[in-house]
């Protein structure tokens, strides 16, 4: 039994925590300490109970000493591993990061990543990572940390470029989903049960949200040859991959999930599969293609995730999480399908090495991206060790459609780094989703947006003057 300590950041989570603590409880050969510091102390201490009900349980199989850490550096002391998973601040600046630009005729369908929602979030989720790296520098140098939080691209960026040698990548499920997808494919196309996601061998590349599929096999056969049958069947009613949902149950309620329409369009553009759900992909291109307007995600079989159901949704996860820490509601240990426990399991030794997605700097990896620039891709996880695979080149078309979009996000990561406002406006107005807006009006939705969310920027910038 290796006994470890994890630095849980974010650790009053209220959904992602139940997820990575049932997965670590049914980790064989692992236990230790999971050290949970949020500025939520109530909701980690929450979670802190959650888990030692998730202990008493008949299911588990690694039993863990959860406790609360108000103080950063002393919950870091030690670590083995440090994992960060935070909301930079509330549902409510997220409302004004994704429905202010609304007036001025742009919709985003998450609004977290990239378009103006995604410069905002990073605009003050970077100098909070800062902070991060330099007392993971100062407290678990040694320590691997594995960053989950949104905008994943430029919080990753943060923590190398304020500590260059630390050990971090980025996990993101949304390849996992596409993965999916191809082996709904082989079970239509060639009569097989259901594959597992495993068997879906794929090459994919790009930067977060924004990943492509450039070769995907399947016992010998060659996937992207055979989808073009599978979209002629499905291109119109759409698909929905996603584990535990049926086919159509996209056109439900739910705005999580989505039909593939975007992603069998764009493949029949280019021959190769963007690997992000709908909802993300769409964000990434001009908004004319897919998210001219609020009628857009009907056509294109998604769904606008309104900052409303996100707060609603919140409200109920808080209170079933009271349910399960008192006691009044039983939680099921069960295995989720994240990778993270396997990846640290691998990076420990005590698994044989795993190849997985993870968005780290580019150091050659992607040939067409700058150096540097944080990119997903295949990465070896080994014992103390993470190596990028060298991916296959994305055809012409689709790499200019994704460097624009690293391009951006460095850019705007160096504004937010010196404070500088005129240079994160110019990555602001250049997002595709600002494509049909004029330059003084993203320039009032820009001010708009940074006073919006002030109180989370006043520690960090100076008072907002574009000079325009």
């Amino acid at each position: 039994m290796v006994r470890i300590k994890i630095a849980y950041i974010g650790g009053g989570s209220k959904a992602w925590a139940r997820v990575f603590m049932n997965d670590l409880a049914l980790a064989d050969g692992l236990c230790g300490e999971i050290a949970l510091y949020d500025i939520d102390i109530p909701a980690a201490e929450r979670n802190r109970k959650i888990g030692e009900k998730i202990n008493a349980s008949p299911n588990t199989v690694s039993k863990w000493d959860y406790k609360v850490y108000s103080d950063l550096g002393e919950a870091l002391d030690g670590a083995d591993f440090v994992a960060c998973s935070i909301l930079p601040g509330t549902f409510d600046e997220m409302a004004a990061d994704v429905h202010l630009p609304e007036k001025y005729g742009i919709f985003q369908s998450v609004g977290d990543t990239v378009g103006p929602g995604g410069v905002l979030r990073a605009m003050r989720t970077v100098p909070i990572y800062e902070g991060f790296a330099r007392a993971i520098k100062e407290h678990c140098p040694n320590a691997w940390v594995i960053n989950l939080t949104n905008p994943m691209t430029a919080c990753t960026k943060t923590l190398y470029d304020v500590f260059p040698e630390i050990k971090a990548f980025g996990c993101c499920h949304e390849v996992f989903h596409a993965q999916e997808f191809l082996c709904c494919a082989a079970a239509e196309l060639f009569g097989v049960p259901k594959p597992t996601r495993h068997q879906m061998k794929i090459d994919a590349c790009g930067i977060n949200h924004f990943t492509w599929i450039t070769e995907a096999n399947f016992e010998g056969r060659d996937m992207l040859k055979a989808l073009p049958d599978f979209i002629e069947k499905f291109y119109d009613e759409g698909y929905c991959e996603q584990i535990g949902f049926k086919p159509q149950d996209f056109r439900g309620d739910n705005p999580f999930l989505y039909g593939n329409k975007v992603k069998m369009d764009l493949f029949m553009r280019f021959g190769v599969l963007a690997a992000a759900g709908d909802r993300h992909l769409v964000e990434f291109m001009n908004n004319s293609w897919y998210l001219d307007n609020e009628s857009s995600p009907e056509k294109w079989l998604y769904h606008l995730t309104k900052v409303d159901y996100r707060k609603k949704d919140m409200i109920e996860k808080i209170a079933q999480s009271e349910r399960i820490a008192s006691g009044e509601e039983q939680i099921e240990v069960k295995k989720s399908d994240e990778e993270v426990v396997e990846l640290m399991k691998a990076l420990l030794g005590i698994i044989p090495p795993i190849v997985s997605n993870a968005n780290m700097p580019n150091v050659g990896q992607m040939r067409d991206m700058p150096l540097g620039a944080v990119v997903e891709t295949n990465c070896v996880f080994s014992q103390n060790s993470v190596k990028p695979i060298t991916a296959k080149p994305l055809p012409a078309n689709v790499s200019a459609l994704v460097l624009r979009n690293c391009l951006n996000i460095e850019n705007m990561y160096s504004g937010i780094k010196h404070r500088d406002f005129r240079e994160i406006f110019e990555a602001f107005v250049n997002q595709p989703l600002c494509s049909k807006i004029s330059v003084p009006d993203a320039s009032r939705l820009f001010i708009e947006m940074v006073k919006a969310t002030g109180d989370y920027l006043k520690e960090y910038f100076p008072p907002i003057d574009l000079g325009i």
